[in-house]
């Protein structure tokens, strides 16, 4: 099992995974290549310190304050980690629908993401497993968040095509 894999089934509660596009990451040129190639990028799973800091190296933010800033919008964000889709295409905001270049005004560029153990003493998602937490910023520059029960991705979170979660018992 991929470090990845196993982020996603809830076992590296102490990790954080970074997605990064490869178009973003060239553009960038300050994380190195060290990550699972994805369709659409990279996706690297490290130690959550570590991860921090990668973070900031390659956005140039702070991983905690874009987070929280994240949190203010929800929307869609793939469950392997590798893309999202952009509330801000749904409002009509920041752009049209692709760049100069053909690149898509509305493709994430990275993601930032964490998962807490279950936790039923919390309640509600917590009560129902694993839950990983995932905030995207947009070639729009809009970022936005979802969050997910493992093992229960298509019945929590935001769901493909919708704006608001769905956090069925």
């Amino acid at each position: 099992m991929s470090k990845l894999e196993a982020f996603l089934a809830g076992e590296r509660h102490d990790d954080v995974a970074l997605f990064l596009t490869e178009l973003y990451l060239d553009s960038q040129h300050k994380l190195p290549k060290m990550g699972e190639t994805v369709e659409n990028g990279y996706v690297l799973v490290v130690p959550g310190d570590d991860g921090r800091r990668a973070f900031s190296a390659g956005t140039g933010m702070d991983a905690m304050e874009f987070a929280r800033g994240a949190m203010e919008r929800r929307g869609h964000i793939s469950r392997s980690l590798d893309g999202g889709e952009c509330p801000a295409r749904e409002e009509g905001d920041a752009g049209g629908e692709a760049d100069a270049d053909g690149t898509d005004a509305h493709e994430v560029e990275f993601i930032f993401a964490f998962s807490e153990a279950q936790n039923e003493e919390v309640g509600g998602l917590y009560e129902r497993g694993d839950v990983v937490h995932a905030y995207a910023h947009c070639a729009c520059g809009a970022s936005y968040s979802d969050k997910w029960v493992v093992g229960a991705e298509g019945e929590t979170g935001v769901q493909p095509g919708e704006s608001e979660p769905a956090e069925a018992e």
